[in-house]
């Protein structure tokens, strides 16, 4: 099976690309009726004639393989031997006549591989003009002198615009890819982002709730007994959202979060403290401020030394806000800089909103984020009216585990 994956990878990626210059090379049998004049005899100074056919193809075979790397395209070699080729075409036409007139669309085939833009079409439309007015001296051409002018625009304008558009859509290849891959490093992101909020908060309230245990097993074995039974109920819930999160479906809001803080926080012995007013967020918000709350939870139990946490949730001028203020000392590097913070202020400012953490302005540490809060129906908000006394959200809650 894995080897049939491969190979389907392999064959999808197998796709036509660009032209190679082999496909060019057998247009240069339209050189045939001039080499079978020289062959038999019917041209003068046969030793000039095969001299010019072997430098028309050298030149020739040269100028279209250089025109398929675009280095050595824009090069001044390349538009050396382009401008040899032309000598060579014109001299031949101008010389013989007849069959080496068809050296003109040939030329211009080359010319078309080199050219671009502006330069490309001056030089088709002279080319032409030039080959038309050979033609037109000569007279001894079984064709008429305009549609050696007109094949030789055409040739020259197809051939350009085929390798132009072959060109293009590699670049559009390539660029897709990069966009592929850089899809699949946000992805990555997010996915590291979500293993260390889940996995640091489980771990954090693991050994807190590991040191109460030992704490109390010398005097209450019942009480170590019950904290070892909540570690093992927050390991199966802590294997439970890692699946969640691999197959991209956990669900859990701020209201969530906030129940399973209160064993935590109680468990490090930090008094936790709720403050609600207005109607609850929108799913998005609520999702995001949930993983606020269960980041500044983790900080707190981790490495404040907090005895208070105070959850105050608000809204205004169409924004809700989620403040976690602690009464300890923060992240040791005293900044909020923590890995977990940075993620979410990411987050949140993709979402249009943003993330502050830092020292509070009574000491402790303070994690402020804001987001936009829209109506069902997509439109902003107005700022709400102050809350009723019917709604049982509407008075500050305060929690105390």
């Amino acid at each position: 099976m894995r080897k049939m994956l491969r190979r389907a990878r392999e064959g999808a990626d197998r796709r036509p690309g660009p032209p190679g210059p082999y496909v060019l090379l057998p247009t240069l049998l339209m050189g045939l009726g001039s080499f079978s004049n020289l062959w038999q005899g019917e041209t003068s100074n046969p030793w000039v004639g095969g001299l010019g056919l072997l430098a028309f193809n050298s030149l020739y075979i040269s100028v279209v393989f250089r025109g398929f790397d675009r280095r050595r395209r824009e090069s001044t070699t390349s538009y050396v031997l382009l401008a040899l080729m032309g000598a060579v075409t014109v001299g031949l036409a101008v010389g013989y006549g007849g069959n080496w007139l068809l050296f003109f669309p040939l030329y211009s085939l080359a010319v078309g591989t080199i050219l671009r833009g502006r330069l490309l079409g001056v030089s088709l439309l002279t080319l032409g003009a030039g080959a038309c007015g050979v033609a037109l001296w000569q007279g001894d051409h079984v064709s008429q002198p305009w549609t050696i002018g007109y094949g030789t625009v055409i040739s020259g304008a197809v051939t350009a615009a085929i390798l132009t558009l072959s060109e293009t859509v590699m670049e559009l290849r390539e660029t897709r890819r990069e966009l592929a891959r850089a899809a699949v490093e946000q992805e990555r992101l997010r996915f590291s982002r979500d293993l260390h909020d889940l996995l640091g908060h489980t771990l954090s309230v693991v050994v807190v709730k590991s040191e109460a245990a030992r704490r109390l097993a010398p005097h209450d074995v019942d009480a170590a007994i019950a904290q070892i039974h909540d570690i093992e109920s927050v390991g199966r819930q802590a294997l439970r959202e890692v699946r969640e999160a691999v197959t991209g479906y956990r669900e859990g809001g701020l209201a969530t979060e906030l129940d399973r803080a209160g064993p935590v926080l109680a468990a490090a012995g930090i008094e936790k403290v709720v403050h609600r007013s207005g109607p609850p967020p929108d799913p998005r918000a609520d999702a995001l401020l949930g993983w606020v709350a269960r980041e500044a939870v983790t900080n707190a139990v981790r490495h404040s030394g907090a005895t208070r946490c105070v959850f105050t949730l608000d809204r205004a001028r169409g924004r809700v806000r989620l403040t976690v203020a602690d009464d300890g000392l923060g992240p040791a590097d005293g900044a909020g800089g923590g890995t977990g913070l940075r993620g979410l202020s990411e987050r949140l400012a993709a979402a249009g909103g943003s993330l502050e953490s830092g020292a509070g302005p009574d000491g402790g540490f303070v994690v402020t984020a804001e987001l936009p809060v829209t109506a069902p129906d997509g439109a902003t908000e107005c700022p709400a009216a102050e809350p009723s006394a019917a709604d049982p959200l509407d008075p500050p809650q305060r929690e105390r585990r």
